[in-house]
């Protein structure tokens, strides 16, 4: 059934949503996908990467490149959401396989943990190369941890036995409490970007990031800045003690990383 619109720019809108999301799945179904690598940076050490995050790009027919902040919020409860998580571990599993140095996190969300292309996925690219696990991080966002806790925590203890390391993404945005934080012993902490906004002029911000940089700490947890997009907020950030940056400031993400030039 058609849908009913009240005002012509409601029915832009969904026009628009839909067209991306054709594009979405017919970008899956024919394979135009790929990973652009952003780094992410030792704090005080811009030399050192410490390893790349490898961002889906969905390749529309004219050959443009389209971020996932374009269409992840229209997909991510739905099996387009599932698939494009499919599609991202398969090029990071190809990748490590290619790049036996490079460390990579890629994105998912915990519902995929339960689809089982997904877990076919990610079951033969460690079977076929053991060693990748070690070089794998994941990162869920801490909303779609909190929706199903129990299939994470015990989805993450068997994986970490194998050696993959988990991160929790956009954490301070949700409802995560200590308690939640502590029992999934996530590997990393990504901080929302909120916090990093105009830092360097906020102390409150500022107050903020020292809180969950002791949080971190306190559970032996690596702590990320993200969205570093000034010299000035790099700096304060390395100051208050935090573990590794990523951001425009650091580095963009690129379709053609230092292992590919």
């Amino acid at each position: 059934m058609d849908q009913n619109f009240s005002d012509p720019l409601s029915a832009a809108v969904a026009k628009r949503d839909a067209n991306v999301l054709e594009t979405v799945r017919d970008a899956l179904k024919y394979g135009r996908t790929a990973l652009a690598f952003q780094p992410v940076i030792q704090a005080g050490a811009p030399q050192n990467v410490l390893f790349y995050e490898g961002l889906i790009r969905i390749i529309d027919p004219a050959g443009r490149h389209i971020p996932a902040r374009d269409f992840i919020a229209e997909v991510e409860n739905t099996e387009l959401g599932r698939l494009i998580d499919c599609a991202t571990l398969q090029l990071g599993l190809a990748t490590l396989a290619e790049q036996p140095n490079v460390r990579l996190s890629v994105n998912m969300s915990a519902q995929s943990i339960g689809y089982p292309k997904w877990v076919r996925t990610l079951e033969d690219g460690l079977q076929r190369s053991p060693d990748l696990a070690r070089n794998l991080i994941l990162e869920m966002t801490e909303k779609s941890v909190m929706a199903a806790p129990e299939v994470a925590r015990y989805f993450m203890n068997d994986m970490q036995k194998l050696g993959l390391c988990f991160a929790i993404d956009n954490f301070g945005a949700g409802q995560t409490s200590l308690v939640q934080l502590r029992d999934f012993y996530f590997d990393i902490v990504k901080m929302d970007g909120q916090f990093t906004k105009n830092l360097a002029q906020s102390t409150d911000s500022q107050a903020l990031i020292q809180a969950v940089i002791g949080i971190a700490g306190s559970f032996e947890m690596f702590c990320v800045a993200q969205n570093v997009e000034t010299a000035s907020d790099a700096e304060v950030l390395t100051t208050l003690g935090v573990d590794c940056l990523q951001g425009y400031h650091l580095g963009v993400p690129t379709l053609t990383p230092p292992w590919r030039q």
